[in-house]
């Protein structure tokens, strides 16, 4: 294990994460259903990312993880608010054990492209403007990256402006989807 490596396990065994984290149920979700295969729309800073990656190596000792990112990296525009390079992001979540598959472009209409090919995630994070009916024709590739036991989680904005994650139900994103198949046809 390369010294990184085990300084981020350090910190993530030895340091609480604050409840105000918005990645907290993200977090608990992947230690107590040991997801290992993660998928993040939208990666921002990268921090989730890292903290997401490091309680599903340590909730699946020896297993192997694999974490996709879609995100703009380099195409980001101010509005956008804080984010990576393409290069930075794999070196920050870059680690022993973990296949990190980062994929450039807009993230909604990066999902739309690989749904079919990243197969069955685990724990699945999208962004709260994918709730938004812009995006609607988005919902309809989401089942198809997801098992019975799958997790999907909306990043919404506080009224003080933090981050919150909140779980979506799967019999809501399955109407998601209906109505976005009903649209397209």
């Amino acid at each position: 294990m390369s010294i990184l490596s085990q300084l981020r396990s350090f910190c993530s065994r030895c340091l609480p994460i604050p409840k105000s984290q918005p990645d907290c149920p993200a977090c608990q979700a992947i230690r107590r259903c040991h997801a290992q295969k993660i998928a993040e729309l939208g990666i921002g800073a990268g921090q989730r990312a890292a903290r997401m990656i490091e309680a599903a190596r340590r909730a699946s000792p020896g297993e192997a993880i694999h974490y996709v990112g879609m995100d703009r990296f380099e195409g980001r525009c101010e509005t956008d608010g804080p984010g990576l390079s393409l290069k930075a992001a794999h070196q920050l979540l870059r680690a022993d054990g973990v296949r990190v598959q980062l994929v450039p472009g807009d993230p909604a209409e990066t999902l739309m492209r690989v749904a079919n090919s990243l197969g069955k995630v685990d724990l699945l994070i999208v962004p709260a403007e994918m709730d938004s009916p812009a995006f609607a024709r988005t919902w309809f590739f989401v089942p198809r990256m997801l098992h019975e036991q799958s997790l999907v989680f909306v990043e919404r904005t506080a009224e003080d402006g933090s981050a919150l994650l909140t779980l979506k139900p799967r019999q809501e994103i399955d109407a998601l989807a209906s109505v976005a198949a009903r649209r397209a046809a």
